[in-house]
């Protein structure tokens, strides 16, 4: 047998061994084009939630909760959910956790038997810590064991630190967590709420101010085990704010550093449009924003600038309502604005004219008390004739007059597209509006078990298109603490929601309103499939 002979004998060896292996390891080509074809709905295996120092009062009283909707299919076994001091214990207890309460009695004893050497081990721990009090071990302050089921915890003082949360498994889809404050007198008097944010890179807040009657911090909080920097830019009316600090603010691992907006410029400015994003790492960003005479509130961040926002949940006694719009891109906004309220959407008088809005510049509209007593939602978009210019927008929102006046913030937030979830209603003072700015809409709305006790309420409403709907939402049957509710829409157009929680206080009608985004608890997941020709 000569070479050419035994040459082409091997290369046909070698060719039934490729073409062998590829028909044992190649999938079924009907199922796996037919897989391609659809990805799989499948819930978040993890979610993380940031929430920043409440309050610097001494008066002050936070409320902390935590829930995950039940019933997500797929999300499997297991799993925990917990938010944790960034810096330092707290130390209050939850009258409505027994379990939690009662590790504490037993903390407490421990500490009556061996004073000394708790205080040795204190000691040994502060040794031990990282230099920039980072503590990835800190025992968590609230846990949530199950899904349907929010749990609480408070914190009085001014101490109160940032909390670190991440939740696994059957308690990831969904999760959401929400801390309220309620300070009874100073220049933060008022009720403080807002909904615990996930980590990001990039938050846009028109509505924030450096004007000397404002004090608005920016808090920047880091989940993570290693440094984040950040840079912070300002946008007033007549463009980029001028600064020499905004730039590469280090945030530490696992901690949470105030920046305030007035130490940044030196121009004051009543409107101002706050832009955070990240170098290296990611941050949650949130702006505290405080008033000499209304008291304050939490600004979150805008949903991302698009063409059309809808800003949800006004409050039908509303006193002064003032829009702010800032455009991020290259090209100038010419809007429409309108009202969506009961009966349906309107032009206020106060917005006859379209509003401009200059590329790279804060623009502002007061639109007075736009309600009149109906509550509401703004609707913004492009003017008769104008382009399709991308804008983020906020609403600075006062209830009361003279001197019992209270403020809020309502960022312009995207339709709930699968579910959305927003924690701490209480029996009395909360307010559900939905509004459908197209079509109409059938929405259902699930009130969860309480905190301490009492069984789920499922009601379902029709939005009408073009108008908004507010309620007192279903409060659970036999409810002892606070309860989450949960909102999906069952067919029509899109809704956007909005929860307003109203508290009197010594003739203040205190107030604050949290938009209810889409929870993204289910992320679609494509078909794979085994591809020889990558090995070419």
């Amino acid at each position: 047998m000569n070479r050419t002979t035994l040459s082409l004998i091997a290369v046909a060896t070698a060719l039934a061994a490729v073409t062998g292996f590829a028909a044992v390891s190649a999938p079924d080509p009907v199922d796996s084009t037919a897989t391609a074809k659809t990805p799989a709905r499948l819930p978040v295996e993890r979610s993380s939630l940031l929430c920043p120092a409440p309050s610097t009062s001494e008066l002050a009283e936070t409320v902390y909760t935590s829930f995950t909707p039940a019933g997500t299919t797929g999300a499997g076994t297991g799993g925990a959910a917990e938010l944790a001091p960034s810096a330092a214990p707290l130390t209050d207890t939850d009258p409505a956790d027994d379990e939690k309460k009662t590790d504490e009695d037993k903390a407490k004893d421990d500490e009556a038997k061996d004073d000394e050497a708790k205080d040795d081990e204190a000691k040994d721990d502060e040794a031990k810590a990282p230099a920039d009090g980072a503590d990835a071990k800190a025992k968590p302050f609230l846990a949530l064991k199950e899904p349907g089921k929010p749990v609480s915890g408070t914190k009085k003082g001014a101490d109160a630190p940032a909390l670190v949360g991440a939740a696994t498994g059957p308690l990831a889809p969904g999760w959401t967590a929400q801390q309220t404050t309620t300070v009874t007198a100073g220049d933060s008097r008022g009720l403080l709420g807002m909904t615990c944010t996930a980590p990001g890179t990039d938050f846009w807040f028109p509505g924030a101010s450096t004007d000397k009657s404002r004090q608005d911090y920016v808090h920047l909080t880091n989940p993570d085990d290693t440094a984040a920097v950040a840079d912070i830019a300002l946008y007033g009316k007549e463009g980029t704010l001028k600064s020499d600090t905004g730039e590469g603010i280090p945030v530490p691992a696992r901690s949470s550093v105030p920046v305030l907006l007035s130490t940044l410029t030196g121009e004051a400015e009543p409107n101002v449009t706050v832009h955070v994003s990240t170098r290296t790492g990611r941050v949650g960003a949130v702006v505290n924003a405080t008033e000499e005479k209304t008291g304050g509130d939490w600004l979150a961040a805008s949903a991302d600038a698009a063409p059309r926002a809808v800003l949800p949940g006004i409050p039908g006694d509303a006193t002064s309502v003032r829009l702010v719009v800032f455009a991020p891109g290259e090209d100038d906004a010419e809007l429409k604005v309108q009202l969506a309220g009961k009966s349906g959407t309107i032009v206020p008088s106060s917005a006859a004219e379209p509003l401009n809005v200059k590329s790279g510049m804060t623009a502002s509209l007061d639109l007075g008390d736009v309600t009149k007593g109906e509550a509401g939602a703004v609707r913004i978009g492009p003017a008769e004739g104008g382009r399709e210019t991308p804008v983020v927008a906020a609403l600075r929102v006062v209830r009361g007059k003279g001197d019992n006046q209270e403020v809020a913030f309502i960022p312009a937030t995207g339709p709930v597209t699968e579910r959305a979830t927003v924690a701490d209603n209480r029996a009395k003072g909360s307010t559900l509006t939905l509004t459908a700015p197209e079509k109409s809409a059938k929405v259902k709305v699930t009130a969860s078990a309480g905190s301490g006790g009492g069984e789920q309420v499922v009601k379902t409403y029709t939005v009408k298109g073009g108008t908004t709907l507010a309620v007192t939402p279903p409060v659970p049957a036999g409810l002892k603490g606070s309860y989450a509710l949960t909102v999906e829409p069952e067919s029509g157009g899109p809704v956007h929601a909005a929860r307003a929680l109203a508290v009197t206080q010594d003739g203040v009608p205190m107030f604050t309103v949290q938009t209810l985004p889409d929870d993204r608890g289910m992320v679609s997941v494509p078909a794979t499939k085994e591809d020889l020709s990558v090995l070419k």
